[in-house]
């Protein structure tokens, strides 16, 4: 490819016994060869396994210094130390895999539709080109982190929220929180205080809510029964919604969602 001018890389790995992918190794392993390349962008997370023994891993700022060449450009470069009680959020890889770090390297700006793994660690900024988030941690999040959400990503269209953990300090005034564009939204994996939180009409607005995944314990308490009159607005919207567990639908149920 050696006519190549620009080059689009979307990758996740697993690593056994390596370090990081960092810019020396992009340019070691792919831009050497491509003398006529222009513009690179990419996103690309590595994935270490818990089995790597005795390596020293890059830190960020050693990641930073490896992407000094004028053909990167900007770069961000989070990384995640998992400890054996935040193991469970490498959710993405069949079992027996289980994941000692992740590094999470990407142009500036992000390009990318869809943004993987988020959590507390995240600094903000603008992501004008993501419309799948998926948010997932072992801490809480907090309450108006998700204030930091809507302005980061203003044009998501699906959130995922993965985080058992209910929040602390729900008593603090919260910013209300708008995400203009969202039609899908699953709480599968969430806490209900996270139900609460965006389902509550006084906190949340989603003019555009249609999907809806959740537990089913999690909408009874969020909707008290279906009698709330806070998340009626907003589950009055739905055209689907997804529980994954058999129940037996109580006699409002329909009235509280007449769009099923």
């Amino acid at each position: 490819m050696i006519n190549l001018e620009e080059l689009i890389l979307n990758l996740s790995i697993i690593r056994s016994n390596k370090n990081y992918i960092d810019g020396i190794q992009l340019y070691d392993d792919i831009l050497i060869y491509m003398s006529r390349l222009n513009k690179f962008t990419f996103n690309i997370y590595t994935n270490v396994d818990k089995k790597n023994v005795g390596i020293v891993f890059s830190s960020n700022e050693d990641i930073q210094r490896s992407f000094r060449r004028k053909e990167y450009g900007s770069v961000a470069s989070p990384i995640e130390i998992f400890t054996r009680e935040n193991q469970r959020k490498c959710h993405n890889y069949s079992l027996p895999y289980k994941f000692k770090s992740r590094c999470h390297i990407y142009s500036l700006p992000y390009q990318f539709r869809t943004y993987d793994f988020l959590n507390n660690s995240f600094q903000g900024g603008i992501f004008v080109n993501v419309q799948f988030l998926v948010m997932t941690d072992f801490c809480p999040f907090e309450h108006n982190f998700f204030n930091v959400i809507s302005q980061s990503f203003p044009l998501l269209k699906k959130m995922d929220i993965m985080n058992k953990e209910p929040q602390k300090d729900k008593q603090k005034s919260l910013s209300f929180i708008k995400f203009s564009y969202l039609i899908y939204l699953d709480l599968q994996g969430a806490h209900a205080d996270y139900a609460e939180q965006i389902l509550v009409d006084k906190y949340c607005h989603l003019p555009c809510l249609l999907n809806l995944n959740i537990d089913y314990e999690s909408l009874v308490l969020v909707t008290n029964n279906f009698t709330n009159n806070a998340t009626r607005l907003t589950c009055s919207k739905l055209t689907s919604l997804r529980i994954n567990e058999p129940f037996v639908p109580p006699k409002n149920f329909y009235q509280y969602f007449p769009l099923l």
